[in-house]
């Protein structure tokens, strides 16, 4: 007896997505490692240093308290957003209604991937920075929408040129932002906050800012939130994270603060889909955001001696590199005419390198490749070891 198939195709929106990025990665990696090559990951960003000790005793006293082994609340446990909104206004000067605009999340990854599921219709607009973070168009097209891209130029800072958005706003559900920037590694001052609130209030475009880097910077800058220019939380939300300030990847916290209407739509949707932060993981969230400072100084002067030491090995090879203010990347542009997959395949293939092309966050991410400073400093001067051991770029088979 034959037997009917019964597995359905997948969903049309499935096919859409495009390819996502690291798994393409992970699979170059995994044949030179077959191969038996010593491979230096730099692809992803992901902190090489474990969770601050003063984090992990709190998870642990938590962890035996058996109040915090139900289910937890949707909205998150009122401490964690009251000890969110002191710190906010501690960091920012920034003033937040823990009841109704903070709303606790998974990892930020997840609040920014369920949010056009509050707001968007199928075919509808929303723009997303080229290149970004992957989320913000797959998001979209999970949702039904249709991302538009809006350019991150070189010449521009990596800042979106507002001007030109303005004629074509008409109907755009959403606008995806992201400042200190992953992969340009661009930081945002409060001149382009005023701009893009004023560009919002005209425009009726609501901003999602994604902040998950706003602590990771150097030389003296501290990058600004978009909330703390007036008006801001009539037109937006901003996304935080507690995975790379604290090296907590694994424990997916983070939030999502500001609009209470869209927070409140944001929370609609999860509490139909999940059912909320492991109560434990939100009372060590809050032992982290209670006392960041000395941790987040020792991890910065060591991200900065990497950035250095790669920044100086890539430009003896040939790298016309900036060093970045802020994120724990390095956004080269590549020298010469080659492409950035043929670039990173080149630096795994000559120097067991992984890196990743900057075309893999969109179009306009060609003739780059982001470098992650997040691994092991011994290993980062082994990078630094072999990029100098290079031709100098460009090489042959690119010029």
């Amino acid at each position: 007896m034959r037997h009917r198939r019964v597995i359905p195709a997948v969903a049309r929106r499935l096919t859409q997505l495009p390819p996502y990025l690291f798994v393409e990665i992970d699979a170059m990696k995994e044949e030179m490692i077959r191969k038996g090559r010593d491979v230096i990951d730099m692809g992803v960003g992901d902190p090489d240093m474990p969770t601050p000790g003063f984090i992990l005793r709190a998870m642990a006293r938590a962890l035996r308290d058996p109040g915090n082994h139900p289910y937890p609340t949707n909205r998150g446990l009122e401490d964690f957003r009251t000890v969110i909104a002191q710190w906010y206004r501690r960091r920012f000067s920034v003033r937040l209604d823990p009841a109704t605009e903070i709303l606790p999340l998974i990892g930020s990854k997840e609040g920014i991937a369920h949010l056009p599921l509050a707001f968007v219709n199928p075919g509808d607009r929303v723009w997303v920075p080229d290149p970004c973070y992957p989320p913000y168009r797959t998001g979209t097209i999970l949702a039904g929408g249709r991302p538009v891209s809006v350019p991150l130029l070189s010449e521009n800072g990596f800042l979106p040129d507002l001007g030109p958005l303005t004629r074509g706003a008409s109907g755009v559900k959403l606008f995806f932002l992201n400042y200190p920037n992953n992969p340009t590694t661009a930081v945002a001052d409060l001149a382009f906050y005023r701009r893009l609130v004023s560009f919002a209030h005209r425009t009726g475009v609501p901003i999602c800012h994604d902040a998950a880097y706003s602590e990771i910077a150097f030389d003296g800058v501290r990058p600004p939130s978009f909330l703390q220019i007036p008006g801001a939380k009539e037109v937006g939300i901003e996304f935080h994270s507690l995975s790379k300030t604290f090296n907590m990847t694994g424990w997916r916290i983070g939030w999502v603060c500001g609009n209470a209407q869209m927070i409140s739509a944001l929370a609609k949707v999860k509490s139909n889909i999940d059912s909320g932060i492991f109560q434990a993981v939100q009372r060590a969230g809050i032992q982290a955001l209670k006392d960041p400072r000395g941790h987040l100084e020792r991890m910065l002067e060591l991200y900065a001696l990497r950035r250095d030491l790669l920044v100086g090995a890539l430009r003896k090879s040939g790298w016309k590199v900036t060093p970045p203010q802020a994120t724990f990347y390095l956004w080269a542009p590549i020298p010469g005419k080659g492409n950035s997959r043929q670039t990173a395949r080149q630096l795994l293939e000559k120097a067991a390198i992984v890196a990743t092309p900057g075309v893999g966050f969109g179009a306009h991410g060609e003739g780059y490749v982001r470098f992650s400073l997040s691994v092991p400093t011994g290993r980062l001067r082994e990078a630094a070891r072999r990029i100098q051991r290079l031709p100098l770029w460009p090489p042959p088979s690119s010029a």
